[in-house]
């Protein structure tokens, strides 16, 4: 019993000793402006450099740390839109105890309640991106962000709205770092460019990305409306060309206690019209097109995040769009008497309508650990594709002798697309200087494509098609990384297995694909000093076909051009080196970098002779492998200050690639042969943008964009340039925006080409080009939350496919 008795007392003497020598540190965060509590702010203790003990602040914006040993540490509190703070607290003997009642400044780029915007655009190399910050030069370029796409550095959008990066369309589109299964295109119709906070141009991306796309990934990140109270932001638009086109947006957000609410909703509705010609030299045929597009989507979003603790969030949306759109196509097809023809003339009137749906369904948890950086996230993501496409043609075809016959019947084309992605990712800091990253992904999709046609020239056999592609990929990545004072270094791998199946027809036609593959990567970043930095980087990336490019069902039809996929498409890897070199100057910054890539397989598109077509007049467009390629190129881009009134962002870029495939050559008298061909292709881009401030309220912007002809394998494009100018006005102490832009000023913008295979012919395509645009962004909200952080992803098909040319 005495020793029981004894060791209950020495257990309450070192307990005592023990309490007697720790101390406590508490306080309370808050915002300098309104002296408004901050909640969920992130204070670290720091001994030496190496984190003690992290904590959260509550809803009132209060923190403590208890039982911390009597000594000297540093203090450090973060909240994204204030400015960190970095203090020093001393615990000892005499002072046990510390109280700390801080307040946060926010960024010079932020004020209460309003998403503030920098008056010009500026350009930052990271060590596995390009970062431009979308200024107000930016947002007045139009109504989308299909709009500013061109002003980019390295971006180009062509007339069907289809981007690609670095003179290559196989680019990932990500939105604050996510796919959305929504064409691209489409997309970005519907975002409103004053939504844009940043355009992330990745273009050799690191292992923890998905391998998909060869040219890299644009990630748009958008304005988060981290906002406490209901808040929100309103854009409209108009865009004046042959007819009025309207674009409104609504973004709101409300936040109570533990919980977020937050939502969107958005449409886009008007008439576009575009119209072309392709003239054939040999037989003097000219086939002129007009396309009338009546388009009308809508585009909403709903979700929550819920804050379960310091450490533990969880959020939940759902993404849904709705396109109704409707197009109509007149193509007029004059023989010109050609002495081998029965045909004077074929008119065909053509429309395709139906609704187009995606639905997205988003889980996602976070789980924060103490040391500072430390994190663990599980994510769930399912999307529904419901495509239902209607189409008539009306043919009238009239002969030489002035007599005609008419061809009138539909098509119905039933698509779906079935996508399910698991997730998880976890980042641990092992120290300062050292990070690892590791995760592991699921992606399960299920397509299928119903078609029928009542085209009578067709077989019996052919008139319905069902065709199925199903892909599952599984995949792990690792990335370890170190930074010292001047040099840093990020190494990585991913290791992926990919299984493809593809059916025709109920298993008259079957292909299918199955391969394990590694796709390393590695990044050297040297800064010289604070102003001057180098960067050497690697990566192995690949582009499988979509189901855009292989379904060999009819996308569009004229009656000497009909668009299929090609079921046979085989992936196309890429090898990739990139050198880049940031400079920040006094009154702005330079970046300049060139890189070098081995693709094996290209995917491009291909004209070829029907083989069913005796007269070899009509033609078939798809696509097709080249052989092995190499390319290279470079970029250079300034943006700087000249005036207080006066900046500029120049920029060029060029690419050069030796392209080896096989094209098919008419030859007088004979059928079309297949021609092994090899040429080198090389494209260059320049762009000029301009700023004019008169005051604070009012500025003025001046755009140039020049495109270089480019000689390609197949096709001859030729040159495109424009000019536009445009201004801006805020009101409301910065919290309405008005703009206007006049595009295209001169009207010069189009699309022309020339070739000689299949047969010698040239066509050009002119759009609505010269418009001008009208746009409101008014801003309203109270203070600050934190919103759940979510890993960048990507897709990992290749969107190629869609439009004419």
């Amino acid at each position: 019993m005495k020793l029981k008795l004894f060791l209950f007392a020495l257990l309450g003497v070192i307990a005592t000793a023990q309490a007697q020598n720790t101390g406590t540190v508490s306080g309370k965060i808050t915002e300098k402006s309104n002296s408004m509590p901050i909640s969920y702010a992130t204070v670290s203790l720091k001994e030496n450099g190496k984190i003690v003990s992290g904590v959260n602040t509550d809803d009132n914006g209060d923190f403590s740390f208890k039982n911390i040993a009597l000594k000297s540490y540093t203090i450090e509190i973060q909240y994204i839109g204030f400015r960190k703070y970095i203090g020093s607290v001393l615990l000892g003997e005499n002072k046990k105890s510390a109280t700390l009642n801080i307040a946060l400044e926010e960024e010079a780029t932020q004020l209460k309640g309003v998403n503030i915007v920098a008056e010009r655009s500026t350009i930052e190399q990271k060590i596995d991106r390009k970062v431009v910050t979308v200024g107000k030069d930016l947002t007045t370029a139009g109504a989308s962000a299909s709009d500013i796409m061109n002003n980019i550095p390295s971006v180009n959008v062509d007339q069907d709205g289809k981007l690609s990066l670095r003179g290559n369309d196989n680019v990932r589109v990500l939105i604050d770092g996510r796919p959305s299964n929504i064409d691209p295109a489409q997309l970005l119709k519907q975002i409103p460019s004053t939504s844009i906070k940043k355009i992330e141009l990745i273009t050799n991306p690191s292992a923890k990305y998905n391998p998909e796309g060869m040219s890299g990934i644009i990630n748009i990140i958008l304005h988060k409306n981290a906002n406490t109270g209901f808040n929100g932001t309103y854009s409209g638009g108009i865009t004046f060309g042959e007819t009025a086109k309207y674009n409104q947006s609504l973004d709101l957000n409300y936040k109570t206690g533990k919980v977020n609410f937050f939502g969107n909703v958005g449409q886009n509705f008007g008439t576009y019209f575009n119209d072309g010609f392709i003239r054939r030299f040999d037989q003097n045929i000219v086939q002129n097109i007009d396309v009338k597009n009546d388009n009308d989507s809508y585009l909403y979003k709903i979700g929550m995040d819920y804050f379960i603790d310091d450490h533990n969030t969880i959020s939940i949306y759902t993404n849904q769009n709705k396109n109704t759109g409707k197009g109509f196509v007149d193509t007029d097809i004059d023989y010109n008497n050609v002495t081998n023809s029965d045909i004077s003339n074929i008119f065909q009137k053509s429309s395709y309508w139906g609704p187009d749906q995606v639905g997205t369904y988003n889980l996602a948890y976070k789980h924060i650990f103490k040391k500072e950086g430390h994190t663990l996230d599980f994510e769930g993501n399912y999307s529904d594709n419901k495509e239902t496409q209607n189409a008539s043609f009306d043919t009238k075809t009239t002969n030489t002798d002035n007599t005609s016959s008419d061809i009138l019947y539909n098509d119905f084309l039933k698509g779906s697309r079935k996508l399910t992605t698991l997730n998880i990712d976890y980042v641990n800091p092992l120290n300062e200087k050292t990070t690892l990253e590791a995760g592991a992904e699921a992606r399960i999709t299920r397509t299928g494509n119903d078609y029928t046609t009542g085209n009578p020239l067709l077989p019996v056999e052919s008139q319905k098609t069902n065709y199925t592609y199903d892909t599952d990929i599984y995949s792990a990545y690792v990335t370890f990384g170190q930074k010292f004072k001047k040099l840093s270094y990020q190494v990585g791998a991913r290791f992926e297995s990919y299984k493809m199946q593809a059916n025709l027809n109920q298993g008259k036609y079957m292909y299918d694909d199955d391969y394990l593959t590694l796709y390393p990567s590695a990044y050297l970043t040297y800064n010289l000093n604070e102003k001057n930095t180098l960067q050497l980087s690697y990566s192995r990336r690949v582009d499988r076909p979509s189901l855009e490019q292989t379904k060999p069902i009819r996308e569009f039809a004229t009656p000497l051009v009909t668009s299929l996929g090609n079921p046979d498409l085989r992936p196309q890897f890429t090898n990739s080196v990139e050198v880049n070199y940031t400079k920040t100057l006094e009154k702005g910054s330079f970046t300049a970098g060139v890189f070098v890539r081995s693709i094996n397989d290209q995917i491009s598109r291909i004209l070829y002779p029907d083989a069913a077509d005796p007269s070899n007049e009509k033609q078939i467009m798809s696509f097709t492998n080249f052989d092995h390629n190499t390319a290279y190129g470079f970029e250079v881009s300034l943006n700087y200050k000249i005036t207080k009134w006066w900046d500029i962002q120049p920029s060029i870029d060029f690419s050069s690639i030796n392209q080896e495939g096989i094209v098919y050559k008419y030859v007088a008298g004979s059928e079309s042969i297949p021609e092994q061909k090899t040429v080198t292709v090389a494209a260059f881009n320049g762009r000029m943008n301009s700023n004019f401030k008169v005051n604070k309220r009012l500025s003025f912007l001046l755009f140039g964009f020049y495109r270089g002809a480019v000689d390609g394998l197949q096709n001859n494009s030729h040159e495109m340039y424009k000019m536009d100018i445009g201004s801006r006005y805020t009101l409301l102490d910065n919290k309405m925006n008005i703009s206007v832009r006049f595009n295209d000023v001169f009207n010069t913008m189009k699309y022309a080409f020339d070739t000689e295979s299949p047969y010698p012919q040239a066509g050009q395509f002119t759009w609505e080009s010269q418009t001008v645009y009208l746009g409101l962004t008014y801003n309203f909200g109270g203070g600050k939350i934190k919103n759940l952080q979510r890993k960048q992803r990507d897709d990992n098909t290749n969107k190629g496919g869609g439009g004419m040319f």
